[in-house]
């Protein structure tokens, strides 16, 4: 849902698909961001329609987990985004993010709009110079996504105990997080 200080027509609202590992963190995370105004996990460039989570969890489907994130550009840049993702993720782990394993934990980037690919490999080719390893995140348009089960959704916030790859301190990393313009 679009929060409510932050409804606007949505032509003012860019969008990027992350796949960071389980999308119950990742989505929390991006939710604490100032200026992402609306989250939605699903399930992003698999090959069958409409899968459900048993089946992408028996990696045949090719699905990643994956976060999809609508954002106010005149508050928050792409860039800051794809530099907030990097530290969210291991860029060099190849289906695998914190004890989560299997190919719907995949990293990717995944756009919609051919001109954020500019801005995708710019922040990509930074991170790179860290590692000697090349980056196992996949940049590519999104193919198609699926919204996953309800119950999946917010999953973090209805289960604030619930399971999470991501540190407790990256939530608040996040919050804190302000991008210098």
């Amino acid at each position: 849902m679009i929060r409510e200080d932050d409804k606007r027509k949505t032509d003012d609202l860019k969008e990027i698909y992350f796949a960071g590992g389980c999308f119950w963190g990742t989505e929390h995370y991006f939710k604490q961001v100032e200026g992402v105004v609306e989250t939605e996990v699903g399930y992003a460039n698999g090959i069958t329609e409409n899968p459900s989570y048993e089946q992408v969890c028996t990696d045949t489907t090719r699905f990643a987990e994956t976060v999809h994130v609508c954002y106010r550009p005149d508050v928050v840049s792409l860039e800051f985004l794809l530099r907030l993702y990097f530290k969210a993720i291991d860029p060099v782990s190849v289906n695998q993010q914190g004890h989560d394993k299997g190919t719907q934990y995949r990293t990717g980037i995944y756009y919609t709009h051919d001109a954020d690919l500019p801005i995708i490999n710019k922040v990509y080719d930074e991170v790179q110079k860290h590692y000697q390893q090349t980056l196992a995140v996949e940049k590519m348009p999104l193919e198609n996504f699926y919204t996953a089960e309800e119950y999946h959704q917010d999953y973090l916030d209805k289960n604030p105990d619930g399971y999470c790859h991501l540190p407790l301190s990256l939530f608040e990393f996040a919050r804190k997080a302000k991008e210098r313009k």
